[in-house]
């Protein structure tokens, strides 16, 4: 995922790349998110340098299908990398179901295999207009309700949240309608995660910086390597 630049002015200062494990340890797998933006990714090297797990962009709004999200999702693959694809919510643009079944009919969805990720919704800054897409609070959990239920009646899992703590807080009023559903992504460039938002006791996911010795952005799970594993088996 490539934030706003507003967004990145809301976020804590990067820090100094963190060192990536040896390829045997995997304690906190490390992980990457990525989109057309890394055209061509050596994903054997990416496993080598320790990378357990990818997500791949697929889709935003509801009308555009990232160009690199099948050769990106099958080089993940045949690498062995867990993975799973994430959607760019537009919540201006049409409903969270629309924007559910659009993600699902193009490569957002799941099955109990053991290497693919719950689908993930990107809901944060607005890269063209006003911060939280003109919705209310409100209506903002309203939307992303509608876009996480359709999700899950299709797939029986709940979709990965990705987001800020300063975005949720401004945009839902720091709802905590989603933590006993949806596994939390986090967002901030910094040495630690700090608070998060309503509900969720601990993040799942977290996006650490916006560069670093893979490609694209750098993340972490929350757990050892079978409890990514284990995400996956839904």
């Amino acid at each position: 995922m490539k934030l706003s630049t507003a967004a990145l002015f809301t976020l804590a200062a990067a820090v100094a790349s963190i060192a990536s494990p040896t390829p045997q340890k995997r304690a906190n797998p490390k992980g990457i998110d990525i989109s057309h933006y890394q055209p061509s990714v050596n994903f054997n090297t990416a496993k080598a340098n320790g990378i357990s797990f990818v997500y791949i962009k697929a889709t935003e709004g509801t009308t555009y299908t990232d160009p690199s999200f099948s050769t990106h999702y099958t080089g993940a693959t045949n690498a062995g990398l867990i993975r799973g694809g994430y959607h760019f919510a537009h919540p201006d643009k049409s409903s969270g179901a629309t924007q559910a079944k659009f993600f699902l009919a193009h490569g957002g969805g799941w099955s109990k295999d053991g290497i693919t990720l719950p689908g993930a919704l990107d809901i944060e800054y607005n890269p063209s207009g006003t911060t939280c897409y003109g919705l209310s609070a409100s209506a903002m959990v309203s939307w992303i309700k509608d876009f996480s239920n359709t999700y899950h009646s299709s797939t029986g899992v709940y979709p990965v949240i990705y987001t800020t703590t300063d975005w949720w807080k401004t945009c839902t009023g720091n709802s905590a309608a989603f933590a006993s559903t949806n596994p939390l992504w986090i967002a901030r460039y910094a040495s630690s995660i700090g608070a998060l938002p309503a509900g969720w006791s601990y993040t799942t996911f977290w996006q650490y910086a916006d560069s670093g010795p893979n490609p694209g952005d750098q993340d972490e799970f929350n757990g050892s390597l079978q409890g990514l594993k284990n995400l996956a088996l839904g």
